[in-house]
């Protein structure tokens, strides 16, 4: 049952981010700076945690859980380290997602080799 309901939920936030993209003139970047605020805000009102526990892996890896990493790791580091702790939490609390995503496009860019638009 964790499998569906990850993937429902997951699946549920690809598709308001679809229905904007379709619906609306706002661009996917724009899309994707709502998303990840979304998940600031809502994690900072207490109502993603309850999503993550419900869901899993299908609200931490949409860009809503981003987000919620970001506002997650400030809330930890100012609790432990006071006002520093609002400039060091969100990158120590996103740098394994961040140093993947940079480390994978790397290696992919060697792979597939760069080619002319």
């Amino acid at each position: 049952m964790n499998y569906v309901l990850a993937f429902v939920i997951g699946g549920l936030i690809c598709v308001v981010g679809q229905i904007l993209i379709d619906k609306t003139g706002l661009t996917p970047a724009k899309i994707l700076v709502a998303f990840v605020v979304l998940g600031v805000v809502l994690q900072g009102v207490g109502l993603y945690q309850p999503l993550v526990d419900l869901a899993g892996a299908g609200a931490t890896v949409p860009l809503t859980g981003f987000g919620y990493t970001l506002a997650r790791g400030t809330a930890k580091a100012v609790g432990e380290q006071g006002l520093l702790g609002a400039l060091t939490g969100p990158l120590t609390a996103g740098a394994a997602g961040i140093t993947t995503a940079l480390l994978s496009g790397f290696v992919i860019s060697f792979i597939t080799g760069s080619k002319d638009k």
